[in-house]
């Protein structure tokens, strides 16, 4: 039997009387007789010469060789679907709902211009917009994408980078000139630190000697889950603090933030936009991608 389109209504058939748990329910959900699914399945079991499912009045079931059968062809099915979406999503304009997740501040100040270029360029799309700073779970939360500023931990996930990021460490020129600046890492252990519990490794600062990551505990008058209150701290004299670079260099401009060690800080920290493991990738969900790339190559965050 050559492919055709009516071979794969066969099997389509028989994946949607399996998948919705029989005949009449199928019938309901794909708005089709329960006749030609019958027929559909009845002719497949007849090409191949066996007995895909046992049917009962109260039980639809698979047989060994339906049970073989049907994992190679709903796996087959979702392969087509797939393609069809993805040759759908390259022609068609993005459109509908799009959940979007970042931190607060980097949204606010840095994001929020390349996200609203996207809306005009795409004005069939609804943006929903969730700036908070906390871990967000894509899946539990229905979240299309998230952008994270950080290296993937979530093996689940699947993540591409938008932008080079760095960081600075830096104090108030006041406090520098009372107590010193450190000359390496291990000086910040004796010296009063600001710690941003939303910072990877929180009180745990990771710098990079030799080429090696080395981690050095601190400690210090404050800890706060908002960077921008750290850096509000750390201009007011109160300790060192590790920053973002796009909320640290407007006060290393000002002259309000001193940078130190900058030596010593780790390279290779990135904007990196993830989303859910899925064979395909929404068109609006890849246009919004590509935009941020675009967007960012032209505005660099410094």
């Amino acid at each position: 039997m050559e492919a055709n389109l009516q071979d794969l209504a066969r099997i389509r058939a028989f994946v949607q009387v399996f998948d919705a748990g029989g005949f009449s329910s199928a019938a309901r959900l794909h708005g089709r007789s329960k006749a030609l699914l019958s027929k559909y399945v009845t002719d497949l079991e007849d090409y191949l010469g066996v007995r895909l499912m046992n049917r009962t009045t109260r039980k639809l079931s698979l047989t060994e060789a339906g049970e073989a059968y049907y994992r190679e062809a709903s796996s087959l099915l979702q392969q087509l679907d797939d393609l069809d979406a993805t040759i759908t999503d390259q022609t068609a304009e993005p459109r509908g709902m799009l959940r979007v997740s970042a931190p607060r501040n980097f949204g606010e100040s840095t994001l929020a211009p390349a996200i609203f270029e996207y809306l005009k360029k795409y004005p069939k799309v609804t943006l929903d917009l969730r700036l908070e700073d906390r871990y967000v779970d894509l899946v539990d939360e229905g979240i299309d994408v998230a952008l994270r500023i950080s290296t993937l931990a979530d093996s689940s996930l699947i993540a591409r980078k938008i932008a080079d990021m760095h960081v600075v460490v830096g104090a108030s020129p006041e406090l520098i000139k009372t107590i010193g600046a450190p000359q390496h890492p291990d000086d910040l252990r004796h010296l009063p630190c600001i710690i941003d519990v939303n910072l990877q490794g929180q009180s745990n600062w990771r710098f990079i000697e030799n080429d090696k990551t080395i981690s050095v505990p601190v400690n210090g008058p404050l800890r706060v889950n908002s960077p921008l209150a750290a850096r509000k701290a750390a201009a007011m004299g109160l300790g060192f603090v590790v920053l973002p670079s796009y909320l640290a260099d407007p006060l290393v401009a000002s002259g309000e933030l001193v940078p130190v060690l900058p030596g010593f800080l780790p390279t290779g920290q990135t904007l990196q936009a993830v989303y859910p493991h899925r064979r395909h990738l929404a068109g609006k969900v890849r246009a919004l991608i590509d935009h941020l790339v675009d967007w960012f190559a032209v505005h660099p965050i410094n």
